[in-house]
C-alpha cells in the first residue's frame, strides 16, 4: 500500500514532539519533521526550495510564535511566524496539491460571550498573539480555500517543553501557597489527545470515511468540560497529592502584558458531526499527562549517578 507523505512544521513544539511521540502509531504515514531549523517558514525562498525538493499529501503547521507576553515587544517577529509563514505555507501547499492543517488559537475569540464559540462567531483579538494568529487563519484560507483546515484549540500543555503543568508542578513543590487567576474560563488540552485527533482526521480522509470536501474552513478541538486557571491547578496538585494551597484572584491581582479572553471555551459540535471521534475529559487527559511525567522524572532519577 502506497505511503500517504505528512510534512510537520513546527515539529519541536509540544504539539510537533506529540506527533512523533504518535507516528510509529499510524504505519500508512511516512512522517517528515522539520523544526526552525531545519525549514524557516518566513522565508519565500526557503519554502520554495523545500517544496520543489519534495512532494507531501499533507501538511500540518504546528509552527507559532506562541509566548504571549512578549509578542507585545517583538509585534513584527509574531507576525512574521504566526501570518506570514502559514500564508507562504498554504501557498506552497495550493501549487503542489497538498492538504494543510493549520494549528490555531481560542485567543482570537475575546468578547464577553457566556457560551461555547462555535467556529462561526465573530473574531475579536486583543493582543498582538491573538491578532497575528487570526491573520494568519485568514491567510491560509486565502491562498489555499479549499484545501487548508484551520483548526483552533485552548490551554494547550503535554509531557514537552514549557507550559501550565509544568510551572505548577514545579511552584508547588517550591511553595506552600500559590495564587492563581480564576475568572479566565477555557479547557485545557493535552497536546498528545490533539496530536492523535489530527492524525485521526487524516486517517479518516485516507481510508474513505470522511469526504476530503470536509477537510477546510475552521474546526474546534479541545479536551472537554470547563475550567479556570484556578480549578486547572487545583486538580494538579489533587491527583499529584501536592499538599500545595491553592488560592483563587481575579485577572486584575495579576496584570500581564497581553490581554486575556475572560471566557473562550470551544464548541466542538462540527469536529464531532464530521469525524465521529471521541473527545475525553480534559482531567483524564491531565492524569495520564501527569502519569507520563512522573514515569520520567523517576526514570530520570534512576539514571542518576549517585
Amino acid at each position: 500500500m502506497k505511503k500517504v507523505k505528512v510534512l510537520v512544521t513546527g515539529a519541536g513544539g509540544q504539539v510537533g514532539k506529540e506527533l512523533q511521540t504518535l507516528a510509529t502509531a499510524f504505519p500508512l504515514f511516512d512522517m517528515t519533521f522539520a523544526d526552525s531549523g531545519q525549514l524557516n517558514i518566513t522565508d519565500a525562498g526557503a519554502v520554495a526550495r523545500f517544496f520543489d525538493q519534495n512532494h507531501w499529501d499533507w501538511l500540518i503547521n504546528c509552527a507559532a510564535y506562541t509566548a504571549v507576553d512578549k509578542a507585545e515587544q517583538e509585534p513584527q517577529l509574531a507576525r512574521l511566524v504566526n501570518a506570514e509563514g502559514p500564508r507562504l505555507l498554504a501557498r506552497a501547499c495550493c501549487a503542489q496539491g497538498c492538504r494543510m492543517i493549520h494549528l490555531s488559537t481560542d485567543y482570537v475569540y475575546h468578547t464577553q460571550q457566556n457560551r461555547p464559540f462555535r467556529e462561526s462567531d465573530p473574531t475579536h483579538p486583543r493582543s498582538v498573539y491573538a491578532r497575528t494568529k487570526l491573520a494568519g487563519d485568514d491567510a491560509v484560507r486565502e491562498e489555499c480555500p479549499a484545501g487548508a483546515l484551520v483548526l483552533r484549540t485552548s490551554w494547550v500543555y503535554s509531557t514537552f517543553g514549557h507550559n501550565f503543568v509544568k510551572t505548577m508542578l514545579r511552584l508547588g513543590s517550591e511553595r506552600s501557597e500559590l495564587k492563581v487567576v480564576a475568572d479566565q474560563i477555557g479547557t485545557p488540552t493535552y497536546a498528545r489527545d490533539l496530536a492523535q485527533a489530527i492524525l485521526d482526521m487524516i486517517s479518516a480522509v485516507e481510508n474513505g470515511r470522511v469526504s476530503p470536501d470536509k477537510l477546510h474552513g475552521i474546526y474546534h478541538y479541545s479536551n472537554e468540560g470547563v475550567a479556570s486557571w484556578y480549578d486547572f491547578a487545583l486538580a494538579i496538585f489533587e491527583i499529584n497529592g501536592i499538599p500545595c494551597r491553592v488560592l483563587p484572584i481575579p485577572s486584575s491581582e495579576y496584570p500581564t502584558p497581553a490581554r486575556r479572553p475572560p471566557y473562550s471555551v470551544l464548541d466542538k459540535t462540527a469536529w464531532k458531526a464530521v469525524f465521529g471521534l471521541p473527545v475525553r475529559h480534559w482531567r483524564e487527559a491531565l492524569r495520564e499527562c501527569l502519569t507520563q511525567l512522573s514515569a520520567a522524572a523517576g526514570a530520570n532519577a534512576g539514571s542518576s549517578p549517585p
